[in-house]
């Protein structure tokens, strides 16, 4: 089975993340990571056990992350070769125009607004579950 990884600080964002991804049928496996150092170290590992995880399908990342944010996981995966062209998404509730920019720069594949709205959130969850993860072709198939 195929992993997203969703990488969320916010424990009712990612609760509300979890109940979309149930409520849309969606039956990938979801691993966490609640800052970007964890996400880092489920992607590279750490003190030579690196690699103990699969690539996942999509990275779901947040922006606003402690330890390290979001911006700074994301241009580490785009400069690493086993992770330069993973699908993420950033999926975050910042409306600064610097930070979409500053994302695309880095090669984020698509940056998305978090709903607030439950309903508003599964729907995009459903239709970015379709698009990824059904529709979109990987280089990794």
């Amino acid at each position: 089975m195929s992993t997203i990884l969703i990488v969320e600080d916010n424990p009712s964002d990612l609760r509300l993340m979890m109940r979309a991804f149930k409520k849309s049928n969606l039956t990938n496996d979801l691993a966490t990571a609640i800052d970007g150092e964890q996400a880092l170290d489920y992607l590279f590992g750490q003190d030579g056990d690196e690699y103990r995880h699969a690539l996942p399908v999509l990275i779901l990342l947040d922006i606003k992350l402690p330890k390290i944010d979001g911006l700074e996981v994301l241009e580490k995966i785009r400069n690493h070769e086993r992770t330069q062209m993973l699908p993420v998404v950033i999926l975050t509730s910042s409306k600064e125009q610097e930070d979409v920019a500053r994302s695309y720069k880095l090669g984020v594949n698509s940056y998305i607004r978090k709903p607030v709205d439950f309903n508003h959130f599964v729907e995009a969850v459903q239709q970015m579950g379709l698009y990824w993860l059904v529709l979109n072709e990987s280089p990794f198939h």
